[in-house]
């Protein structure tokens, strides 16, 4: 009988793929007394199995593909809040005058006309154009909570690159949200800035007094307050930045895992060779797979910088994986000696294509983690089959958009996380009917290609929002920029789940 659950396993796996086999093996159930032909490579050696349960399959036969099996809870939309996609804020009055206009790089050659180039998601013009006069309300990468009520909100490096984003200003948002009106309240912005001279490398502003930093310095993509501490993950080293509650620079921290200084192909250190023929120097991280999230225990003495990417390894010469399933790293950093402590865990990702969007804890065991696909748009606008012309309708339509509950502590430090439970944001309930954008399919979803902000609100309630990518991503209309969207969401089943 093992025998052929494992030979339907597989098959299951043929059919569905390892993801599909994983995610859903837990609901489907498959009907052998129906299958009237053989199936090619199933040796049917009895005609009648009656319900055969894919969870039965799954537990027997797929020990080795996947140690998580989290099952899927309900998600109630809770309230919608809004920023329009065309928010600005202006530079500091002492900010140079490069800064009161950001964008004049995002083509192939520089812009000075406000206004005059485009934004374009995949081959789909947004209706929005560049360069702006001051500074975008844009690029969510992280979010807090605070007692007040509030929430801090992290703007990233702008246009994407540090090629395209030498004007772009880093900064950090604290906003009062109304989910009965459905609009921010800005409360307070601090502007990074580094007068003191710690970060280790030349930067844009080098010669200026305030040294305020950009989207060509770093990449913040991920952050949290410790008392009077804010301390930021960014993308570009991977790099550790340690500020005040004013946004100066205190001090920057380079990476480190598997015994060794973690680099991207961005990191300072590394130098390009003289000559096509000399060697190219190692790195271990992707460009834009740094820290995508960063949690902090819940005594304040830890951070948990969690890499977007999986590392290569020089050695074996493959991204870190188990059995063929990539995994990413959540690193240790110990706030009372500044080191990284070199303990680590392994987050397993659904698919090798996924991404992770941002991780906060919710005690001092378990944690949230979006994970995400690069698919966007409703099924409404999807481009026809055999399109031709994708510029007003969407060609890649998002399949796995998901809130994680994971668990981790000592116990499995070097290990998977356990993957306790998800909800999905393409299948949110919204019976009060307080979406404030169309739903899909009759119900509300979260369509967003890049969705990089959750933390808990309460018992019941966690908060998601998307990264806009103004004027980069359009995802509930084809042609039409996105807007800063925030999502209070009821998922008290979900945080139950010890």
């Amino acid at each position: 009988m093992r025998g052929i659950l494992s030979e339907f396993a597989a098959l299951i796996e043929n059919l569905l793929g390892a993801q599909g086999l994983s995610s859903y093996c837990h609901i489907y159930f498959l009907n052998l007394a129906q299958i009237n032909q053989p199936i090619k490579g199933i040796s049917m050696r009895k005609k009648n199995y009656g319900m055969l349960s894919v969870s039965l399959i799954c537990g027997l036969c797929m020990p080795n593909l996947y140690a998580h099996s989290a099952s899927v809870q309900e998600a109630v939309l809770a309230g919608h809040a809004l920023l329009p996609a065309e928010s600005f804020v202006a530079a500091p009055a002492d900010a140079p005058h490069n800064l009161h206009y950001s964008g004049k790089f995002t083509g192939a050659e520089r812009i000075d006309e406000p206004g005059t180039l485009e934004g374009h998601s995949a081959q789909r013009p947004t209706g929005v154009f560049l360069p702006f006069k001051g500074q975008p309300l844009q690029g969510h990468s992280g979010i807090k909570k605070m007692a007040d009520g509030s929430y801090w909100i992290l703007t990233d490096n702008g246009a994407g690159s540090k090629a395209n984003s030498a004007d772009f200003m880093l900064y950090l948002s604290r906003y009062r949200i109304d989910f009965k009106q459905g609009n921010f309240e800005p409360l307070e912005r601090i502007f990074l800035h580094d007068p003191n001279k710690k970060v280790p490398f030349p930067i844009v502003n080098e010669a200026t007094d305030m040294r305020y930093l950009t989207g060509a310095d770093f990449d913040p993509e991920s952050f949290q307050i410790i008392g009077d501490t804010l301390w930021i993950g960014d993308e570009f080293g991977p790099y550790l930045i340690k500020a005040n509650l004013k946004g100066k620079v205190l001090q920057v921290f380079a990476t480190k895992a598997a015994n060794k200084i973690i680099r991207s192909p961005d990191n300072h250190s590394l130098k390009m060779p003289g000559a096509p023929t000399d060697a190219v120097p190692e790195f271990e991280a992707k460009r834009s797979k740094g820290f995508e999230g960063m949690a902090a225990s819940k005594d304040g003495k830890k951070l948990y910088p969690l890499l977007e990417g999986s590392l290569w390894d020089t050695e074996q010469q493959v991204y870190e994986n188990d059995k063929g399933k990539n995994y990413l790293r959540i690193l240790e950093f110990d706030l009372d000696t500044e080191q990284w402590s070199g303990n680590f865990w392994k987050y397993p990702l659904e698919n090798n294509a996924n991404a992770i969007g941002d991780f906060n804890m919710i005690d001092e065991q378990r944690a949230l983690v979006i994970e995400r696909d690069n698919g966007e748009g409703v099924v409404e606008k999807a481009c026809a089959s055999g399109e031709q012309d994708k510029t007003a309708c969407f060609a890649d339509l998002p399949k796995f958009k998901r809130v994680y509950l994971i668990r981790f502590n000592r116990d499995n430090q070097g290990q998977n996380v356990e993957k306790l439970a998800y909800v999905d944001l393409l299948n949110i309930q919204d019976p009060n009917q307080l979406a404030r954008k169309p739903l899909s399919e009759g119900r509300f979803k979260f369509p967003f290609f890049t969705i990089e902000n959750v933390d808990l609100v309460d018992e019941k309630h966690i908060i998601v929002g998307n990264d806009n990518n103004l004027p980069y991503s359009s995802s509930r209309e084809p042609n039409k920029a996105d807007d800063n969207e925030l999502i209070l969401l009821n998922v008290e089943s979900m945080l139950k789940i010890k």
